[in-house]
C-alpha cells in the first residue's frame, strides 16, 4: 500500500511540473504577440511619418490603414494581457487542486495505517484468549483430577472411620481391662493417620477452592476479550461501509434464518403456565394450550431449557412478519407460534398478574454472536396501557431499556409516547415501550444488511445502548419465566 501511495504521489509531481512548463510556453508565446505589434506599431509610424512628409495625397489615401493597424496592435496588446491574467487564475486553481489531492493521499495513508494497527490488535486479542481458553481447559482437568483424589480420600477416609469405630468399640470392652502395649500404639498410630489424611483433605478442598477461582477470573477475561473482538469487528464493518459507500454500488445479498417448525401438544387439562407443564414432567419445547387463574385458556410456545420453562412472548427470526401493526393487533396477539410472533398484551398480563416474573431477551447479531439479558419486572393492565417497569438482573449485553421508569406501550395508532413533537412508533416502525425516541426497539422493522450501502438506523432492528454502540440484530426472543417455582407445583 505505501509502495501505490508513492507511485501515486510521483506521477502527480510529474504532472504537476509538466503543467508547470505548458505554462511557461504559454508565457513565452503571449511575449512574442505582445511584442510583435508593438514592433510592427513603432515602424508603421516611422514608415507613416516618412511617408507623409514626400508622398502625394493619392499615396497618402494609400497608407491611411496604418491607423486600424495601430488599433489592432492595441487590442491584440489587451488580448495579450487579459490571457495573461487567465493563465494566472488557473495556475493558482491547479495548484489548490493538487494540495487538496495532497492532502486526501495523506488522510488515505493515515487510514490504512490506523486499520493496519487496529488488525494487528484483533489478532493480538485473538491469540490471548486462545491462550486464556487452553489454560482454562487444563484448569478443567486438573480441577476434575483433583475431584477424583478428593472422592478416594473420602472413601479412604469413610473406611478408616470404619476401623476407628471398631476400635472404639475394642477400647470400651478393655475399658476394665489393661490394654497391652501393642493395642496402644496400634490405635495411636491408626488416629494420627486419621489426622493425617484429614489435614490432606482439608488441602486439596483448599486447592480445588483456588482453581474454581482461577476458573471464574479466565472466564471473566475471555467474556471481555470477546467483547473487544465484537467491537474490533464493527469498527471495521463500519469502515468498510464507509469505502463501500465510495464505491456508490447498492447490490445487496441478504442473510436469512428460518426457525424449525415446533410440535403442537394438545394435552387434558391446561395449566396455568408453562413451568407448571415442566413441573408435570413435560421436557419437550413446542406449542401447549394454557389456562392462566382468571383468564380464558389459549396456545403458548413453551421452551423448555435451562432446568426449567419459559413462556415466549415474541420471536423474530428473518423478517417474514410485519411488525407494524395496530393496538388491537399487539393487544390480541399476532403472527404464527411455529415462526414469528407477538403473543399479545392481553395474554402476558394474564400470565404476569399470576405472580413475580423474570423477563428474559435473547439477541442475536449478523455475526452469530448470542447475547442475553434478564430483567425482574412488572406489567400493568390495560387500564394503564399496560406500563412496563425494568430493573436489571444479569446478562452479557449493555443495559438498553429505562429502568425503574414507567414505560408505556404505543402503537402508530395509538400514540402514548410523544417527545418532543415526535412520534416514535411511525419512525420505528413497530408497537414498543416507548420512554423517548430512543434507538432500541424490537418490534421495529426487520433490516437484512447489505454487503455494500448504508443502513438507515432509525428503521432496523437495533440493540442501542445510551452510551455504547449500536447492535444490528438477525433475530430476537423475549421470554418469561416466574421467580416463585412452588406456586406452580
Amino acid at each position: 500500500m505505501e509502495h501505490s501511495h508513492s507511485k501515486n504521489y510521483s506521477e502527480k509531481s510529474l504532472l504537476n511540473n509538466q503543467s508547470i512548463s505548458g505554462i511557461e510556453n504559454m508565457k513565452i508565446i503571449l511575449l512574442l504577440l505582445f511584442v510583435a505589434p508593438l514592433a510592427l506599431s513603432v515602424r508603421a509610424e516611422k514608415d507613416f511619418a516618412f511617408l507623409d512628409s514626400a508622398a502625394t495625397p493619392e499615396t497618402k489615401s494609400r497608407f491611411a490603414m496604418l491607423d486600424d493597424v495601430r488599433i489592432l496592435a492595441n487590442g491584440l496588446l489587451q488580448l495579450g494581457h487579459g490571457l495573461k491574467d487567465f493563465v494566472h487564475k488557473t495556475k493558482g486553481q491547479m495548484n489548490d487542486i493538487f494540495q487538496k489531492l495532497y492532502i486526501f493521499d495523506r488522510s488515505f495513508y493515515e487510514l490504512s495505517l490506523q486499520t493496519s494497527e487496529i488488525k494487528e490488535e484483533e489478532e493480538q486479542l485473538r491469540q490471548t484468549t486462545a491462550r486464556l481458553q487452553i489454560n482454562n481447559e487444563e484448569i478443567k482437568n486438573l480441577s476434575q483430577e483433583m475431584n477424583l483424589k478428593i472422592e478416594d480420600l473420602i472413601q479412604n477416609k469413610i473406611r478408616l472411620q470404619e476401623k476407628v469405630w471398631g476400635l472404639e468399640d475394642k477400647v470400651t470392652k478393655l475399658a476394665i481391662i489393661q490394654p497391652t502395649v501393642q493395642e496402644t500404639n496400634e490405635i495411636s498410630s491408626l488416629k494420627a493417620f486419621v489426622e493425617q489424611q484429614d489435614n490432606h483433605i482439608k488441602q486439596l478442598h483448599k486447592i480445588v477452592e483456588d482453581q474454581h477461582v482461577q476458573l471464574d477470573k479466565q472466564h471473566n477475561q475471555i467474556m471481555e476479550l470477546e467483547d473487544k473482538l465484537n467491537h474490533i469487528e464493527l469498527q471495521e464493518l463500519a469502515e468498510n461501509s464507509f469505502i463501500e459507500e465510495q464505491a456508490e454500488s447498492n447490490e445487496g445479498s441478504p442473510f436469512l434464518v428460518h426457525n424449525s417448525t415446533a410440535v403442537m401438544h394438545k394435552l387434558e387439562g391446561a395449566t396455568p403456565d408453562c413451568t407448571a407443564l415442566y413441573n408435570s414432567g413435560i421436557r419437550s419445547s413446542g406449542i401447549y394450550t394454557i389456562k392462566p387463574n382468571g383468564s380464558e385458556a389459549f396456545d403458548v410456545y413453551c421452551e423448555m431449557k435451562f432446568g426449567t420453562s419459559w413462556t415466549v412472548i415474541q420471536n423474530r427470526v428473518d423478517g417474514s412478519l410485519d411488525f407494524n401493526q395496530t393496538w388491537d393487533a399487539y393487544t390480541n396477539g399476532f403472527g404464527d407460534l411455529n415462526e414469528e410472533f407477538w403473543l399479545g398484551l392481553n395474554k402476558t398480563y394474564s400470565i404476569t398478574k399470576q405472580g413475580d416474573y423474570i423477563l428474559r431477551i435473547e439477541l442475536q447479531d449478523w455475526k452469530d454472536n448470542k447475547r442475553y439479558i434478564e430483567y425482574a419486572f412488572t406489567l400493568g393492565g390495560p387500564e394503564t396501557d399496560y406500563v412496563l417497569q425494568l430493573s436489571r438482573i444479569s446478562g452479557s449485553i449493555p443495559n438498553a431499556l429505562p429502568e425503574q421508569t414507567e414505560l408505556r406501550f404505543s402503537t402508530a395508532d395509538r400514540d402514548m409516547a410523544v417527545i418532543n413533537d415526535l412520534d416514535c412508533p411511525q419512525n420505528y416502525l413497530g408497537g414498543w415501550w416507548h420512554s423517548e425516541c430512543e434507538e432500541t426497539n424490537l418490534n421495529g422493522k426487520y433490516v437484512t444488511p447489505r454487503s455494500k450501502g448504508r443502513l438507515d438506523r432509525t428503521k432496523g432492528l437495533y440493540w442501542k445502548p445510551k452510551n455504547g454502540r449500536y447492535y444490528l440484530l438477525k433475530s430476537t426472543k423475549i421470554m418469561i419465566h416466574p421467580t416463585d417455582l412452588k406456586i406452580f407445583d
